[in-house]
């Protein structure tokens, strides 16, 4: 096991005057706490101690019945699980044992490669474009490569902030089942779409493929730390049974069952609060990262290169080449910015030159005065 480089990299910029652009965490403001109080009381009155008791592994009945109704399956095909986090490490240990070939992005979600790696996985890197997974190499990765897993964040995409074309998600999906490899669909931002249109998900284009939802070689993931509150951990996992009935059995182990109150509220907020939160959160953040990329245009120097998303939390700088953005980072903080170097998101190395930033937490002001200073430090860098 190795320690988070992300959460090891935000020890050092939580001083109080520094602005961060490098937690992907959900601006707390817009949480919306009136709503949750209520639900927990409702809770206390309807459910009584059963409440606060322990509870079955596999989740909450309404909650996991909503979840899989949302997707039009059963649902025992649904698993409540303690964070997405949580999730991606089970299906790491029930998925992956030593020597297995996994295929991830190039970049990918560090968090992925951090719950994935006690297993000992043997990782081939996707290369990917401004369309996602360039699929004519995945092809040609699968033709000559026995794999077990493919992971994958298709929007939005944790840290690079590109989505995956649909073309792309058509061929990926056929080409994976055509070779018999799992994938992994990591979603917890895709309701997050601020600009563009809603595309389908792998798991619904693979449950089209399979025609039967036991049969459906894809497995996703989401969460609702994102769309409504972080801190109540409840996220799920979403698959075949027999993937779903060892994932139960791993949990077990784990943690027992997801917290029970934690489940209740969230079933109190699904059908009412969540789609008008996602619609405060949708506005805030796109109108952040459409300032964000604004102050790119006239803060940074030429040669810097930026993903442009259409939804969730981030996007990606890519620099000239030579410059190294983990040493410059402790220049970035001098000048009371932060952001998160790109060399941790590769599984096998590369991106010393990009950095991700997170418009999610910062104001108008600060994205302002924190940009300004982060294209003082690259500029300087250039020189």
């Amino acid at each position: 096991m190795t320690a988070s480089a992300i959460r090891e990299i935000l020890k050092i910029t939580q001083q109080p005057d520094v602005i961060s652009f490098a937690g992907g965490l959900p601006a707390p403001e817009l949480f919306p706490l009136a709503e949750v109080r209520a639900a927990a009381n409702r809770v206390l009155d309807t459910y009584g101690p059963a409440a606060l008791q322990y509870s079955t592994t596999e989740g909450h009945p309404p909650l996991r019945g909503w979840i899989a109704a949302q997707a039009g399956i059963p649902a025992q095909n649904v698993q409540i699980v303690t964070g997405s986090q949580q999730g991606l490490d089970l299906l790491g240990k029930i998925l992956i044992s030593e020597g297995d070939t996994v295929l991830v992005e190039a970049p990918t979600y560090l968090g992925a490669l951090q719950s994935f790696q006690p297993y000992g996985p043997n990782y081939v890197q996707l290369p990917t474009d401004e369309g996602g997974i360039d699929v004519d190499a995945l092809e040609g990765i699968l033709k000559t490569t026995r794999a077990k897993l493919l992971y994958a964040v298709p929007n939005f995409q944790n840290p690079t902030g590109r989505t995956l074309s649909l073309e792309r998600r058509q061929r990926l999906v056929e080409l994976t089942a055509q070779h018999g490899v799992l994938v992994i669909e990591d979603d917890p931002y895709g309701a997050l779409r601020f600009t563009g249109e809603p595309l389908p998900s792998l798991y619904s284009l693979g449950l089209a493929l399979a025609g039967d939802v036991d049969s459906n070689h894809v497995i996703y993931s989401s969460s609702f730390s994102k769309t409504l509150v972080p801190g109540l951990r409840d996220a799920w996992v979403q698959a075949a049974r027999p993937v779903v009935q060892k994932l139960i059995m791993a949990k077990q182990g784990a943690d027992l069952h997801t917290p029970t109150f934690n489940q209740m509220i969230v079933a109190e907020l699904v059908e009412d609060v969540l789609p008008r939160q996602i619609e405060v959160v949708k506005k805030a953040y796109g109108e952040r990262a459409r300032h964000m990329l604004d102050c790119i245009g006239r803060h940074f120097p030429g040669g810097v290169e930026h993903t442009t998303p259409e939804g969730g939390m981030f996007l990606w700088l890519t620099l000239p080449e030579g410059i190294d953005t983990t040493p410059m980072l402790a220049r970035a903080v001098a000048r009371k910015v932060a952001y998160v170097p790109g060399a941790p998101f590769y599984a096998l190395g590369g991106g010393e030159n990009t950095m991700r930033l997170s418009y999610c937490t910062a104001t108008p002001q600060q994205i302002e005065t924190g940009m300004q200073a982060l294209g003082e430090t690259i500029r300087e860098a250039l020189d």
